[in-house]
């Protein structure tokens, strides 16, 4: 089975009106061909009131996208209480616990991390990251956001920019969604 890497996804709140999603738009089969440098992997969802971010299976990704707006539209909006079923689902469900990926997901409120082994964590510092690069991207957000006055914005097209200067599964194609 040919396996594809892909996505750095980093995620910055400054204060409750400036926050920021963003990622590469690498996709990358093995360890030797890049198949796509301009995919999106983020969106703004739920009445463009909550960012997304995915990385793993683009598959898998858009299964959880959509399982996720059903979770946020049950629990009228509530980015918290959304999540927490939306992980319980995907531990719990026979078809659903097989999918491979992980999503940050933010508000005015919160920015969460979701995964398939039924953790939702919010990240002690407002940014986090992940994917193939996520490393990387973290540790550019940290010194960024906690050193310099830069905005969300500018914070997650930097970090992302590093990280693409390092990982070969990210590149600088960026896509940004901001609240």
């Amino acid at each position: 089975m040919v396996e594809f890497r892909a996505t750095t996804i980093v995620a910055v709140r400054r204060d409750k009106d400036d926050i920021c999603i963003g990622g590469d738009g690498q996709v990358t089969m093995g360890e030797t061909a890049v198949m796509k440098m301009g995919a999106k992997k983020v969106q703004k969802i739920y009445k463009n009131s909550v960012l997304v971010g995915f990385a793993g299976s683009v598959a898998d990704a858009f299964s959880l996208r959509e399982k996720f707006e059903e979770k946020l539209e049950e629990h009228g909006g509530n980015l918290k209480r959304a999540a927490v079923a939306l992980a319980q689902l995907w531990r719990t469900d026979k078809m659903m616990r097989n999918l491979e990926a992980l999503m940050i997901v933010a508000d005015k409120e919160a920015m969460l991390l979701i995964s398939g082994n039924g953790e939702v964590i919010e990240p002690d510092q407002d940014f986090i990251a992940i994917g193939s690069g996520g490393n990387y991207a973290y540790a550019a957000a940290n010194a960024l956001f906690n050193h310099t006055e830069k905005n969300a914005e500018e914070i997650v097209k930097e970090s992302l920019r590093i990280a693409s200067s390092i990982c070969v599964y990210t590149n600088d194609n960026i896509t940004v969604e901001k609240l």
